[in-house]
């Protein structure tokens, strides 16, 4: 029998770094853009997209500023398109809701519940920061909590998912994340296949050790049986040595500069250059990437024409 192709996710800025961490972190709409279409023509089939202020790279939850680069990107690339629900752990939901809303795209990442995410110890590196916005942001992860309530969640599957069709890649940061998918399950506000993202290394998250991979697995495949599909995103220098096992396993991986600013042991000078370092991994492997057609069958997506942008 055949093994399955490799859905590669490429989640291209995020919210965790900053602009002086990396000259090469995409901030404006042009950079977005520019880096989502070359990451899907490196092999990415699944785009993750955030958005950011062109004027100082702070997070931003604006519609008007997603919609200045998705129609552009999905122009130029059949990738699937999968908007941050996410956003900041100091937005609101309301406000993580409004581009996705808008845009009513084929994914959504889901966060599977309330944590510490706490990016505070990048302030221990000493930096001169560009913005005065950069390391209030991470102190402010000290004393916050990423709400993500049982109430946000089924706000999310009801809006977005039957409002609008949109199917899900559930960020499950720890193994009780896995269980609370499950609860949404047994209750028939979710359905297979599902995509599970196992998120490895965020401190207040499950740690990025082999082990914990093998658990997460080993759970999701008694709570779920043969209908999921899994990724593996996890952070800084564990991207790659994650990936590859979770590849080895069976799975899918998602590389991109809002997980990682590295390529190997030097800055990333493109989202690109992390789909074609893991795609040479893919390759070693004797693994074949799956093209944007092959991942919607496999998550039984709705297709791009039919999206709102």
């Amino acid at each position: 029998m055949a093994r399955k192709k490799v859905v590669i996710t490429c989640a291209v800025t995020g919210s965790v770094h900053t602009p002086t961490m990396s000259p090469y972190l995409p901030v404006t709409p042009d950079q977005i853009a520019a880096e989502a279409i070359a990451a899907a023509e490196a092999g990415a089939s699944i785009l993750h997209l955030h958005a950011r202020d062109p004027r100082n790279g702070r997070p931003t939850a604006d519609p008007e500023m997603f919609m200045q680069f998705l129609p552009r990107i999905k122009q130029a690339t059949d990738a699937v398109i999968n908007i941050t629900t996410g956003g900041s752990s100091l937005m609101t939901l309301d406000q993580r809701l409004a581009a996705p809303l808008r845009a009513e795209p084929e994914m959504c990442s889901l966060n599977m519940g309330s944590m510490n995410f706490a990016l505070f110890p990048m302030l221990d590196k000493p930096r001169e920061w560009k913005h005065e916005w950069e390391p209030k942001l991470l102190e402010a992860t000290r004393d916050t909590i990423f709400k993500n309530t049982f109430a946000d969640m089924e706000t999310v599957l009801e809006k977005l998912g039957r409002g609008c069709g949109t199917r899900f890649e559930f960020e499950c940061y720890d193994v009780g994340h896995l269980y609370s998918l499950a609860h949404f399950l047994e209750r028939g506000l979710v359905s297979g296949p599902l995509f599970i993202q196992f998120v490895f290394g965020i401190l207040g998250g499950i740690g990025a050790d082999p082990e914990n991979l093998t658990h997460m697995k080993r759970i999701a495949d008694k709570l779920f049986g043969a209908d999921y599909e899994f990724s593996v995103l996890a952070a800084g220098r564990h991207q790659m040595p994650m990936l590859s096992m979770a590849a080895a396993m069976g799975g899918n991986v998602r590389v991109g500069l809002e997980d990682s600013l590295f390529d190997g042991r030097d800055l990333a000078k493109s989202n690109a250059d992390q789909v074609r370092r893991i795609r040479s991994i893919l390759d070693g492997l004797s693994l074949e990437v799956a093209t944007p057609a092959e991942a919607r069958a496999m998550l039984a997506l709705k297709g791009g024409d039919k999206v709102a942008f």
